[in-house]
């Protein structure tokens, strides 16, 4: 993230909300979502901070932005994603991540073996 305010307050509410965020998205989550939806790199960062926690005048406060600046990135991210809401945007967030991450590789499905299956003679 960029820089990040010199409120004690919003410090403190940060420290705790980094540490339950990394629980559902890490850094190769959030890289594969960038990808996958468009977004771009402030979007990622309101983006990450939305499902943090923040609430948008946090996030500007944070960000050294205006609050409608927050409010526009908010609603583009809503448009890419496809949803309405910020609750919305971290469940589909976390399930997409989820998904391609957990999903079983082509590989892994199939087993090559150089045997032949045994026969068993007919008695």
């Amino acid at each position: 993230m960029s820089q990040l305010s010199t409120n004690p307050q919003l410090l403190g509410r940060t420290a705790r909300l980094e540490h339950s965020a990394e629980l559902l998205l890490n850094e190769k989550h959030w890289s594969y979502l960038q990808k996958r939806y468009h977004i771009t790199p402030r979007e990622l960062e309101i983006a990450q901070m939305v499902c943090r926690g923040f609430a948008n005048e946090e996030i500007a406060e944070a960000l050294k932005i205006k609050h409608g600046t927050v409010k526009t990135h908010v609603r583009n991210l809503y448009r890419k994603v496809w949803v309405r809401n910020k609750i919305s945007m971290l469940l589909k967030f976390v399930a997409d991540a989820n998904e391609f991450f957990n999903r079983p590789k082509k590989t892994d499905s199939l087993h090559f073996s150089n045997t032949r299956p045994s026969v068993k003679p007919i008695e």
